[in-house]
């Protein structure tokens, strides 16, 4: 059932920390230059409070721009970034963090720049373990200077997550950013980021729009007289994930957003979690 006073104000904390990251989040994987810009802005204007972007999507400083554009106080919007590649050297790591920020925050941002969550992108970093290793002590090192105020991990498992405890002065990772919608529920990992105090996030909710013509999903969006973008979001709010879904387009950014004037019921819960195939 849906969480008493489930919005879109609504946020997680992860365990040990007092920084709320809003549940429904921007996701901008593709989308390039002034698109970005602007659809950063829609998202802003819809009510959207995180946006999350990495140095992979090749977009953090449209991500900025749009920050700055929109008026709001930086401190009212949640950024989420990642990094997926090593340097030469664990300064040269560092620095590539580091750049992050910079673009982020933009060219005027002196002392003050940061990013509300930053994650290791991927697993699979040249060395591996190494590579996860030390992309993870630049996070934590920025975590230690204020300019990361969240740290995390992205398509890591359990194992992944077990191998931290070895080197990690941050354990559990605040965060861990994972492929999740109906078909693909990941239940290991979920139940181990739980049990962790683990904030899971969910990219693709939307599951890359592929399931949209799906007929247990159709008859559960025609039963609530909503879209199947919108039971997929809702869906993932009410399994307590923190949602990403991305458009390009301004009625599809509103649409996306206009999930809390109804709630999914047990059975419907239940239809959707059958779906399963991960």
């Amino acid at each position: 059932m849906a969480e008493p006073g489930l919005s879109i104000q609504s946020t997680a904390t992860p365990r040990g920390s007092h920084v709320r990251i809003p549940r429904l989040g921007f996701g901008v994987y593709q989308i390039l230059g002034d698109s970005c810009t602007t659809a950063c802005q829609s998202a802003l204007d819809a009510g959207y409070r995180q946006i999350d972007t990495a140095q992979l999507y090749r977009n953090e400083e449209q991500v900025g721009a749009a920050l700055r554009k929109s008026g709001l106080p930086r401190s009212h919007v949640f950024i989420t970034t990642k990094q997926g590649l090593r340097g030469d050297t664990p300064e040269a790591t560092y620095q590539l963090a580091e750049k992050s920020v910079e673009r982020i925050a933009g060219p005027s941002s002196g002392t003050k720049a940061y990013v509300d969550l930053f994650l290791v992108h991927i697993p699979h970093i040249r060395g591996d373990a190494e590579g996860r290793k030390e992309v993870w002590q630049a996070l934590e090192r920025l975590h230690a200077e204020g300019k990361a105020r969240l740290i995390g991990v992205s398509n890591f498992s359990v194992d992944h997550i077990e191998e931290m405890k070895s080197y990690a002065k941050v354990w559990p990772p605040h965060a861990n950013q994972i492929e999740l919608h109906p078909w693909s529920q990941q239940q290991d990992v979920v139940e181990y980021c739980e049990r962790h105090g683990i904030v899971l996030q969910a990219y693709s909710p939307l599951a890359e729009g592929l399931k949209m013509n799906d007929e247990v999903l159709l008859s559960v969006a025609r039963k609530h007289a909503k879209s199947p973008a919108q039971i997929l979001v809702r869906y993932g709010l009410q399994r307590g994930w923190v949602v990403l879904p991305k458009s390009q387009r301004d009625e599809r950014i509103q649409e996306n957003a206009s999930v809390f004037d109804f709630e999914l019921d047990v059975e419907d819960m239940l239809t959707l979690d059958n779906l399963d195939k991960s």
